[in-house]
């Protein structure tokens, strides 16, 4: 329990992160843009907060735990109820709580601003009458169509990484695999068993919302386990690690095993809502991929190499072992050294495309 908690919170860190670095990124262009139009003068000091190195810090740290309130307001709660609407509608709706919400800030932020200003007590009448003044003034209406920017930017970066995914926007940004660079991966491809009779019995907007429910029920594993999703590809979802997270502590099978566990906990709301209840065989193997930006109408992180089509084929043949997760023989050598769970032989098979031919192995989870 305390595993799980702690990698939910690593995750969610590095997704409300960014949050508060882009408040305090923007904070300083703008503050920027203001110095040089003002010539690094006060110029309307009944209102406006004169600029000092306490007060930059001040105000430095201010923004960026304001960053940090909305991402965590937009990640833990908000974004998650506008996440069938329109990505405009998100917009929209979303800027218009968030200024309500950055207005409230603003009128605490700027009487702890003026007080240190003025070297007076927050509640001094010199505090009180600038406030007073700040509400009526341009600089209000100013600083509202920043924070108003700031809201927008913010907004704008959670959609894209929504769509894209955290960790892809991230590389995208560091441009890590701008150029392209060989490593070492661990793969599962995970299929829905019976998918295409599901699809005829539901029908296709019974079966979209039967597979958008499905993968949320499998996200928290991945997440828990430091899984990244590379791919949906239909009723198939494709996993990745980087080797040494997937292995350590038997990640990869770990995250298996979750899934599993995840979706039997779900079952009576599938049967109730579908009259049916997923399951799903995975195949795992590890290699040596690799990963480069790739598309010219669309960019995204791409992986070549030998060990996805071998991935493929390994997941093809738990039906044919009757058996829920087959692990090759080379992951199934290095997660030896790396936990508890056992892996049973199944023997050797011959793939397609493959001179060599694959040894088999599948975990006892007993």
């Amino acid at each position: 329990m305390i595993r799980v908690k702690r990698a939910k919170a690593l995750y969610y860190i590095k997704r409300i992160l960014p949050f508060g670095l882009i408040w305090l990124v923007l904070s300083w262009f703008i503050l920027l843009i203001e110095t040089m139009a003002t010539g690094h003068e006060n110029q309307r000091p009944e209102t406006d907060i004169t600029v000092t190195w306490d007060i930059f810090l001040f105000a430095s740290f201010a923004v960026f735990v304001v960053g940090l309130a909305m991402g965590a307001v937009e990640v833990l709660w908000l974004g998650k109820h506008f996440k069938s609407k329109g990505f405009s509608r998100k917009i929209f709706y979303k800027t218009g709580f968030y200024l309500i919400f950055m207005l409230i800030i603003n009128l605490v932020a700027y009487p702890l601003a003026a007080s240190i200003e003025l070297n007076t007590s927050l509640f001094d009448g010199l505090v009180l009458t600038k406030l007073s003044n700040y509400l009526g003034s341009l600089t209000f209406l100013s600083t509202m169509v920043s924070l108003t920017f700031s809201i927008f930017v913010s907004l704008l970066y959670a959609g894209i990484s929504e769509h894209l995914g955290h960790d892809v926007l991230l590389n995208f940004f560091s441009g890590k695999y701008h150029a392209p660079k060989e490593e070492s991966r661990i793969f599962m491809f995970v299929d829905m068993q019976s998918s295409t009779s599901l699809a005829e019995k539901l029908g296709h907007q019974a079966y979209f919302k039967f597979l958008r429910d499905y993968y949320n029920q499998l996200s928290d594993a991945i997440i828990q386990f430091r899984g990244e999703v590379y791919q949906y590809i239909g009723d198939e979802i494709v996993i990745t690690w980087e080797e040494q997270k997937g292995l350590k502590d038997q990640n990869c099978l770990h995250c298996f095993l979750a899934m599993k566990q995840s979706l039997e906990k779900k079952r009576p709301y599938f049967e109730k809502t579908y009259g049916v209840s997923p399951s799903f065989r995975a195949g795992l193997h590890a290699g040596n991929v690799t990963t480069g930006e790739i598309g010219a109408l669309k960019k995204e992180i791409f992986f070549t190499g030998d060990v996805l089509n071998v991935t493929a084929r390994i997941q093809k043949l738990c039906k044919t072992f009757n058996k829920e997760l087959i692990v090759s023989g080379r992951l199934a050598t290095l997660l030896s050294k790396k936990g508890s769970l056992t892996l049973q032989a199944l023997g050797t098979m011959e793939l397609e495309g493959r001179q060599e031919p694959v040894s088999l192995f599948s975990p006892d989870f007993n």
